[in-house]
């Protein structure tokens, strides 16, 4: 059973939490992702922003983008995976928590970012249906 620490795409970058919503949108763009981990001047982790939280928490409220940073919308403690939890594991914690990204953390480095995609390249059809069902709740 493959482990998140050869499933994940390893260097994840971060967005750091004093860095503003425009900044982070921009790395979203320039990196292609709809989420990024927050973190901290210690470099570690303390949040995930999504693009989501951009439009919803911020645009649609009317705050200003520019003057919001990503460490205020650093909620409760980060859903993660341990770099050496195996492909079920994964499983279990994106269908617990209906995330289809989680950040992999080595210790209390973050180390990468394991998606559904990845845990759906490793596995046989049959988890990743059960996963599928149970993130998308449909």
């Amino acid at each position: 059973m493959p482990t998140a620490r050869e499933i994940m795409t390893p260097n994840a970058e971060c967005v750091d939490a004093g860095e503003s919503l425009v900044v982070a949108a921009e790395k979203m763009a320039r990196l292609d992702v709809g989420s990024l981990p927050i973190c901290g001047s210690d470099n570690r982790l303390k949040g995930m922003l999504t693009d989501r939280d951009i439009v919803i928490k911020a645009l649609a409220q009317g705050k200003d983008p520019a003057s919001c940073t990503a460490g205020e919308f650093a909620q409760g403690k980060p859903v993660t995976i341990g770099a050496d939890d195996d492909a079920r594991e994964i499983l279990r914690t994106m269908a617990g928590h209906q995330v289809r990204r989680l950040p992999v953390i080595d210790g209390h480095e973050l180390i990468g970012m394991v998606a559904f995609a990845d845990v759906a390249r490793a596995l046989p059809d049959a988890p990743v249906g059960d996963l599928l069902g149970a993130v998308t709740n449909d």
